[in-house]
């Protein structure tokens, strides 16, 4: 099994939390993690079973008399009336790592969990593979164009899948069981194509009512399906840095896809090759190094503290991160060759915030890492050469 960098935090929180949540989305690895890291000391069930979601719900304290603790309970936001007993058991025993709940579903989960268990609970997420948990079990990183049509889902990877046919079907298993549950929306074919079209604006700034203007829904339920696809783990937004530097800003967010593979299914990408003229090869790249950094700090259970910075003369930073006082410029570039135009924005922005070169860095998709007096250069094969303190 590939290690995951999430163990440390996980073995660490468990002596001191009763209670372990763990969400992230479908097949990010979830069940083999908690599996692999405390199969040993805690029963496993799976309320995916049938059997058991129903001993569950009709009667939930005799489930959990039957099933003691220490436990694991996956798919827990599926039985809501197990966590008021669970906390009632938690409370009585006051021992600390008594249940650990796996969801795919962050809103449902988080829910319950903010009603019965606030304050008995360390929560955790769990994205697909990062770059860094690859290059650490020394797997043989592929050309970044067939890495990004892979993506990161661990059972590609396990079973040697083929990408196409693996995202054709998780797409499917998504809507067809998540967003149903989270949502009960009837017409999944015009949920699927609101899917390609969010894909299809990968990078660029939220605008509701062209995306409902496109498939036909009003305003109001593209909200509702952003607001779904974030809590399923697909996009994320990236919301603009509030500090103005006395500029007028662009306040929309940005839409981005947690994972490259699936953003390159759902643009109609078949091949690796097609990416290197896919109109929206930029925003494939950016996306990947977005989520990247995002998943270095979620596995380090920090805040993914990213934003951008626009202003409204075109002036435009890809990526802020703030960590502390401390906030870092960061342009991405698809390029695989380097262009010194690449770094008018950052000099902008610096000149207005007084950074350093020192604390400015441009992504790109070649391979060389480079110091230079604007700022530095860093290969995407090489994101842990930011220095930690910042990502």
């Amino acid at each position: 099994m590939l290690q995951r960098e999430l163990e440390n935090k996980l073995s660490e929180l468990i002596k001191s939390y009763p209670v372990i949540a763990l969400t992230g989305p479908r097949q990010s690895g979830k069940t083999t993690l908690v599996k692999q890291l405390f199969s040993k000391t805690h029963k496993y069930v799976n309320l995916e079973n049938l059997e058991q979601r129903s001993f569950a719900q009709n009667d939930p304290k005799a489930f959990l008399q039957q099933n003691s603790s220490p436990l694991i309970i996956d798919e827990a936001q599926y039985v809501p009336d197990l966590f008021s007993y669970i906390q009632i058991l938690s409370d009585e025993k006051k021992l600390p790592g008594q249940f650990i709940l796996t969801g795919s579903q962050n809103f449902l989960l988080l829910e319950k969990i903010s009603q019965s268990l606030a304050g008995r609970v360390a929560i955790f997420h769990l994205l697909p593979f990062s770059l860094k948990e690859l290059k650490e079990a020394h797997y043989d990183l592929p050309s970044l164009e067939d890495l990004l049509f892979m993506g990161f889902y661990p059972r590609i990877y396990d079973l040697k899948l083929e990408p196409k046919e693996w995202y054709s079907n998780y797409i499917q298993t998504y809507t067809e069981r998540d967003v149903r549950t989270l949502k009960n929306i009837q017409d999944l074919g015009t949920f699927q194509v609101f899917l390609k079209m969010c894909a299809s604006r990968t990078g660029q700034l939220l605008d509701l009512t062209s995306i409902g203007n496109d498939c036909g829904i009003s305003h109001n339920t593209v909200k509702e399906w952003i607001n779904i696809l974030e809590a399923s783990f697909i996009i994320f937004l990236l919301r603009p840095h509030y500090n103005n530097l006395g500029k007028r800003l662009i306040k929309s967010p940005k839409i981005y896809f947690y994972d490259s593979g699936l953003l390159c299914h759902l643009l109609g990408i078949e091949n690796p090759r097609q990416i290197n003229t896919h109109f929206l090869r930029g925003g494939i790249f950016e996306s990947f190094i977005l989520s990247e950094l995002i998943k270095n700090r979620i596995n380090q259970k920090k805040s993914p503290n990213l934003y951008f910075w626009r202003d409204q003369h075109g002036h435009e930073i890809d990526c802020l991160i703030e960590n502390s006082s401390l906030l870092t410029p960061i342009e991405v570039k698809s390029s695989k060759t380097l262009n010194s135009d690449f770094f008018e924005g950052l000099n902008y922005w610096n000149k207005l915030a007084k950074n350093i070169p020192e604390n400015t860095f441009l992504i790109y998709g070649g391979n060389e890492n480079q110091i230079r007096r604007h700022g530095q250069i860093i290969s995407w094969k090489n994101l842990d050469k930011i220095p930690s303190k910042i990502i």
